[in-house]
């Protein structure tokens, strides 16, 4: 079956080879897609769940492995139907005086952690303090008591075309928004070396957003590679991606990532991720991500230290 077209005929808008369009959402046809979710802090949020195993080679429910199953400290009162459009804050970016290392482009900086990089002027910077992540298709988020949690999130992000897919939840009726890619950074507790980190956390970015409950259709680097950055920051990168994921729904794509695990200025592990959807008209290319991945640099003191 050509990628784009889920079962039942429905043609996803976005395929390389497009049929006519739906008008306006359509309910999906299957209830296993993860929604791209966004949680607005109440106070200053480090992201930095345990690193404790690897989603293909062993990680067990009991591992946080960035937050599957764990809370993200994230305020009570966040909605957990909150959209990729969610803002923590209304107060001007972080980065948007600052100068960016590609002229053009825009500035994202995360006080947090201590770092920065640039995107494309066409990509949407975010409040540094709001957490973007994927939540467990598997948990019922009406409930209360998992508001907050989510399998792996970040901060400091910036989108590209957040609403780039729209679909209609058939649990609650409400229109969820599907983003084309997304770029932030957290921190890597528990993590080895800046390898085990790039390792771990590419994995679980398309587990989160492309395949879950599905592990079999990853496919990732099994070492890190040496990555220097334009402002000489070292580090390792690896990529992970997504095959004939068995996610469904007019939204459903296969998925890619690339992290990139390195240190701060305070010495803490720190892990950068790029994640995007894959076989699409839109797909971000490779030769895009590596030049915005090139940018990331140190910025000022981290508050998480």
């Amino acid at each position: 079956m050509p990628l784009g077209q889920p079962p039942g005929g429905e043609q996803n808008p976005h395929s390389q080879n497009p049929y006519q369009q739906p008008r306006g959402p359509q309910p999906s046809s299957g209830g296993n897609r993860a929604k791209a979710v966004a949680i607005a802090a109440a106070t200053t949020v480090v992201v930095a769940v345990g690193v404790t195993g690897s989603l293909l080679l062993g990680g067990g429910k009991d591992d946080s492995a960035d937050g599957r199953g764990g809370d993200t400290k994230a305020s009570a009162s966040a909605s957990p139907s909150a959209t990729a459009s969610a803002s923590a804050s209304g107060h001007p970016h972080a980065g948007a005086t600052e100068r960016p290392a590609v002229p053009g482009w825009k500035v994202v900086v995360n006080p947090e952690w201590g770092t920065a990089f640039d995107v494309p002027p066409d990509w949407d910077v975010k409040e540094p303090s709001m957490l973007f992540g994927f939540d467990d298709s598997k948990v019922d988020y009406n409930d209360p008591r998992n508001w907050g949690k989510a399998i792996i999130v970040m901060s400091a992000v910036a989108i590209l075309h957040e609403n780039w897919c729209l679909s209609v939840d058939d649990k609650d009726g409400l229109v969820d928004g599907t983003p084309l890619a997304a770029a932030g950074t957290k921190g890597a507790k528990g993590a080895r070396s800046p390898g085990d980190a790039a390792l771990s956390q590419a994995e679980w970015w398309v587990y989160g957003g492309y395949t879950q409950p599905d592990k079999k259709s990853i496919i990732s680097d099994r070492t890190a590679r040496p990555y220097t950055t334009r402002s000489g920051i070292r580090g390792s990168i690896a990529w992970a991606r997504s095959r004939n994921t068995p996610q469904k729904g007019k939204c459903a794509s296969d998925g890619k990532a690339i992290t990139f695990g390195f240190r701060n200025s305070a010495g803490e592990l720190v892990a950068w991720t790029l994640f995007g959807a894959t076989g699409v008209r839109d797909e971000v290319p490779d030769s895009t991500i590596m030049k915005i991945l090139s940018t990331v640099r140190l910025h000022g003191k981290p508050k998480a230290s």
